[in-house]
């Protein structure tokens, strides 16, 4: 397992919270995602071997959030 932490612009709310963390457990090889509004960030656990630090980023974007 790897972790792999992103820092995510625009989240607002709890909601975008629940949002961000429900579309990083749907990734095939998540194993855990932990999203922080007040630090801003996802710190992911997951099969590196079967989804990337890319993969993470653009779920993210596709769910309407910057991630940096």
């Amino acid at each position: 397992m790897q972790t792999t932490v992103i820092n995510i612009k625009s989240m607002t709310c709890m909601g975008c919270v629940k949002s961000v963390k429900n579309v990083l457990e749907r990734i095939p090889g998540v194993s855990n995602a932990d999203v922080s509004l007040e630090n801003a960030q996802a710190t992911i656990q997951h099969d590196d071997a079967i989804t990337g630090s890319d993969q993470l980023k653009q779920a993210i974007q596709d769910a309407g959030f910057e991630a940096v």
